[in-house]
């Protein structure tokens, strides 16, 4: 039987999302026929960590279902022995960018792809904790027509042939995974019929789908929607930071308009897919999946407080031409008291300058990649770790001085909107030389973990007693 990993990493009390993406696995197991292992990354303590416990317990047992709950120090005892196992050098460095101290979004999803190989899963499917499912509030029916703007993947077919189960409900939850399940590792000319509608080039019509994604709706960012309502103008200064540099003023404008904004407010009432390159701007990382092929290759970034930093594999499977579905079972984005309180504004607001200083690293990277397009792949169609790892590497050797001048921009622009963004500007004044330093640092600690990737993976498979 096909396995999967449906992944919840966390770091904050969710027990209500838990119960919800433990839905989406039930929902997954009983349409697709497929073993769903719901793998729960948990980075939190004390009482938020024995309410995670509690809510894991009172899952209700589901066929096909496989729930795994693992706290800090479990997670370290397995990736210690992945690490030992595989002989890799520097293991304390390695074990050290797959666990590190703080926040980081590509090493907490690091750990679930290793896990998820441990596990045998084919494919990973990622959430956010900070998420809730859409409920179909508009007609069921579905046409399955290629090419229609109707209801597209519930086609009706029997779930153990790997399509899609029965229409949903009016009022029941929208689950990503039905789109994920439908289409990951299947070729194209195999979803005539399943998707709504192919912009794929003929030339990558023999690789078979590499990623399935969609966005969110609801809240924009609750600290930049704060910029954009204190000044607008400030507003573009600051999110213009995360347009790479030389774009065309009109483009440079749209992608400004856009940014941190998701798929907008427009509830789901039907389904839309789309065979094609998914665009990184049109999907979010709450609501992801990538085969095995890809995260097998290459990890994600372990760079700690950056936002952003996660989206790596989506500019990957772009650039190397590596089909994908774009759907819009959107999730619904939503912000947790932390993130309104004092200390969430400042963490948040470190990670969002550390995601500008990172951006001309990733842009110079993404460059390369889509440069160098199907040539990325191996003769197997498999993304060539090393020639990714030389383009992260190359990239460490850009002049920091633009990144001087960000920092200033960021710099004056929270000034002008005083209160805690003049506090924040203290507070990131203070740490310049370290954040300048950090995100150049972050992508030689990238290069490294490439290298290691392929030796960490093959040694999941000795690991013994996964009993979680």
């Amino acid at each position: 039987m096909r396995r999967v990993c449906l992944t919840l990493p966390t770091n904050r009390a969710c027990a209500e999302t838990i119960r919800a993406v433990a839905e989406e696995a039930a929902y997954g197991a009983r349409n697709f026929g497929v073993e769903v292992h719901l793998l729960v990354l948990d980075s939190s303590e004390g009482h938020v960590l024995a309410g995670h416990r509690d809510a894991v317990a009172g899952l209700p047992p589901v066929p096909g279902v496989v729930v795994h709950h693992l706290d800090e120090a479990e997670q370290r005892a397995f990736l210690r022995e992945v690490v030992a196992r595989s002989g890799v050098a520097g293991p304390d460095r390695v074990l050290d960018l797959l666990l590190p101290s703080r926040v980081s979004y590509g090493a907490c999803t690091d750990r679930a792809f290793l896990l998820a190989e441990a596990l045998g899963c084919d494919s990973v499917h990622r959430r956010d904790s900070d998420s809730r499912y859409q409920s179909r509030t508009g007609s069921a029916e579905s046409t399955g027509t290629t090419g229609s703007t109707e209801n597209s993947g519930n086609s009706g077919n029997s779930g153990k042939s790997g399509l899609a189960g029965a229409p949903d409900e009016v009022g029941a939850p929208v689950f990503p995974i039905h789109h994920e399940l439908t289409s990951l590792g299947r070729l194209p000319a195999d979803l005539v019929g399943l998707v709504s509608r192919s912009r794929l080039d003929p030339a990558c019509a023999d690789r078979p789908v590499a990623m399935v994604g969609g966005s969110f709706v609801g809240e924009m960012s609750v600290d930049v929607a704060e910029i954009h309502r204190l000044d607008p103008a400030v507003y573009e200064d600051v999110i213009g930071l995360s347009v790479p540099d030389g774009y065309p003023e009109i483009w440079r404008r749209n992608l400004i308009a856009e940014a941190f904004r998701g798929a907008g407010t427009t509830p789901f009432t039907r389904d839309l897919s789309t065979l094609t390159h998914v665009s990184p701007t049109r999907v979010d990382m709450c609501n992801i999946a990538f085969t095995r092929e890809v995260y097998g290759r290459v990890p994600l970034p372990p760079a700690t407080d950056t936002i952003g930093s996660d989206y790596f594999l989506v500019h990957v499977v772009q650039g190397a031409r590596l089909p994908g579905v774009l759907h819009n079972r959107h999730i619904v984005n939503f912000h947790t008291d932390e993130r309104r309180s004092d200390a969430g504004f400042l963490a948040y607001h470190r990670r969002l300058a550390k995601y500008f200083l990172s951006t001309p690293y990733f842009e110079a990277v993404y460059g390369r990649t889509a440069a160098a397009g199907a040539e990325l792949l191996d003769d197997g169609g498999r993304v060539r770790a090393a020639a990714v790892a030389g383009f992260v590497r190359d990239s460490t050797r850009l002049d920091p001085a633009g990144n001087r001048e960000r920092l200033d921009v960021v710099d004056r622009s929270y000034r002008k909107l005083g209160g805690r963004y003049a506090e924040a500007a203290e507070v990131l004044a203070a740490e310049r030389e370290r954040l300048l330093d950090e995100a150049r640092t972050d992508m030689e600690d990238f290069a490294l973990l490439i290298d290691a990737w392929d030796p960490l993976i093959r040694s999941t498979k000795s690991v013994k007693g996964i009993t979680w």
